[in-house]
């Protein structure tokens, strides 16, 4: 269970933390300035990491009938 919180917590440190270090407009990377880059690629991971997460909770684990 501890390994659930530690995953969860992963995408609010690798936003919020990396903002100060990526607020740059240069370089675009696919037409986007770096700093929207940083933001879309974070939720796509956060997307990952959430599913990740649904897998392995033991809540979420259907019995066989």
């Amino acid at each position: 269970m501890k390994f659930i919180k530690i995953l969860a917590i992963i995408p609010f440190i690798g936003l919020l933390g990396g903002i100060p270090f990526v607020n740059k407009v240069n370089p675009y990377i696919l037409g986007l300035p770096f700093f929207l880059f940083w933001i879309v690629l974070w939720v796509v991971i956060t997307s990952g990491i959430m599913a990740i997460i649904f897998a392995l909770d033991p809540k979420n684990r259907r019995e066989i009938e």
